[in-house]
């Protein structure tokens, strides 16, 4: 295996730790709407993940950082082409960020609804973008003989793309009520389980529709056993749920997002941004790589970092493991 092919796999494998991990706290921010009654059980969610949140988005820098090092075409053309709605998210992210921050800073009930409904919208709207840029990538879009794309924002909502939008929205939604129900003590956990197995249902429609599509598209052998896996893992992961099995709902919600991402890698491979104009003008792994040498360094160099970023992480959700109730949140927290 050479070492850009390594190093698409790297990648992969960094976005889809990011839409695991994020995915949960995206789907706990939609839910401070959905699920929490008052101020009180909103403050219960926010603090589910108010340990973590920061953690999760280092996958996100990591995997963007990666793919510019590695594939500086890839991340060239995707960043110009699809500059828009990255903005978007990008700004989500930032004003999320703060929200979480600022919203306990002053005690007046304006000002924390006011940061609760960025949080909420800022969750919201990054959950159903990156839906639609990866489908996107996974579909293809036009891009010229110089490599660069040449389509408008018009083009990127394509209904496959802003079905993979609705896909990852429900989804990260139902994993966050999963992490809510396997978090929580008390009635918000009850809540949390019954409202996981509502979107739970909505996501397994939509999913099997979005994976299926893509299978029939572009698929193989290897991505229809990532897409029974993906498929098999969200069904288990509604069985569970249902019995209260919290534990167990989560490895699989968290398994369902791997194996369908997964899934997208395997369709796209070895292209990272198919043309759909000419396929001869589509950005491969071979065509939109650094150098060896680069690829070398950088190897060499995530081999040793990579491990302790897993080992500090890994602690931090060991440390927080902890379920919280409304009877831990204080009357003057603020």
């Amino acid at each position: 295996m050479e070492l850009h092919d390594v190093w698409f796999v790297l990648i992969a494998v960094l976005w889809i730790g990011y839409f695991f991990l994020e995915g949960f706290d995206f789907g706990v921010g939609v839910l401070t709407k959905l699920l929490a009654r008052d101020r009180t059980e909103k403050r219960v969610l926010i603090n589910t993940i108010g340990p973590v949140w920061d953690g999760n988005e280092v996958w996100l820098l990591t995997a963007g950082g990666a793919t510019f090092a590695a594939f500086p075409e890839w991340y060239a053309t995707l960043f110009s082409g699809f500059y828009l709605p990255l903005l978007v998210i990008l700004v989500c992210l930032i004003v999320r960020g703060v929200a979480f921050e600022y919203r306990a800073k002053r005690p007046e009930e304006n000002w924390q609804r006011t940061w609760e409904t960025a949080i909420f919208w800022c969750s919201l709207i990054p959950a159903f973008l990156w839906g639609v840029a990866f489908g996107n990538i996974a579909r293809g879009v036009k891009i010229d003989a110089r490599l660069e794309y040449v389509g408008g924002l018009g083009d990127l909502l394509n209904p496959y793309a802003l079905l993979g939008g609705l896909v990852t929205l429900s989804l990260f939604t139902f994993h966050g009520a999963v992490f809510v129900g396997l978090k929580t003590v008390g009635d918000i956990r009850e809540r949390a389980r019954t409202t996981a197995l509502r979107v739970g249902a909505v996501t397994a429609v939509l999913a099997l529709v979005f994976l299926g599509w893509t299978q029939a598209d572009k698929g193989d052998g290897t991505s229809l056993v990532a897409l029974v896996v993906a498929v098999a893992a969200l069904l288990g992961a509604l069985a569970t749920a249902r019995v209260g099995r919290e534990g167990w709902a989560f490895a699989l919600s968290g398994l369902t997002i791997v194996a369908a991402v997964s899934m997208l890698f395997l369709t796209l491979f070895p292209n990272v941004m198919p043309s759909t104009l000419n396929e001869q003008w589509s950005l491969t792994v071979t065509n939109a790589s650094s150098s060896p040498y680069t690829l070398k360094i950088m190897t060499w160099l995530a081999a040793i970092a990579t491990p302790l970023v897993l080992l500090y992480q890994g602690w931090t959700y060991w440390v927080f493991r902890k379920r919280i109730g409304t009877q831990h949140i204080a009357d003057a927290a603020h």
